[in-house]
């Protein structure tokens, strides 16, 4: 498995972020299209299948999100212990889900550091990941 770093370290699934929404956009355009030159009869065919493709649509949104948003939780969980096992004290609260987030990905020897630094400087999850020097990977998100 490649080293991740900074630069590689976004995740895209393939037959995810390029097949199925593109298949959900391909059947959302030609559900209004095939309702939009539809004759009187088949109006309502073409009214369910619009409907139909605004709930795929809202499905594969909501989908992820809440993927993501279990995946948040777990991640503040996980670095709010490792910042109490560094240090005896619980993650600062001005640290926002962002800055956590990027927090993750730095190494035991620089990140109490870099999450002092985000506090005082107002860091964004950015600026947090490209000062990471010893970057630790996270091949299991989602």
């Amino acid at each position: 498995m490649q080293d991740q770093n900074f630069k590689n370290h976004a995740k895209l699934v393939p037959g995810y972020h390029y097949v199925t929404l593109s298949a959900i956009l391909i059947f959302l355009i030609a559900s209004v299209n095939y309702f939009i030159q539809s004759t009187a009869e088949n109006k309502y065919l073409g009214a369910m299948l619009c409907l139909l493709s605004v709930i795929l649509v809202m499905m594969a949104w909501y989908v992820r999100g809440f993927a993501l948003k279990a995946q948040d939780r777990a991640i503040r969980a996980e670095e709010n212990f490792r910042y109490y096992l560094a240090t005896g004290k619980a993650f600062p609260k001005e640290l926002t889900m962002g800055q956590i987030i990027a927090l993750r990905f730095a190494a035991d020897d620089e990140f109490i550091a870099l999450a002092a630094k985000a506090v005082a400087e107002n860091l964004s999850n950015k600026d947090i990941k490209s000062q990471i020097k010893n970057w630790k990977a996270d091949h299991y998100r989602a």
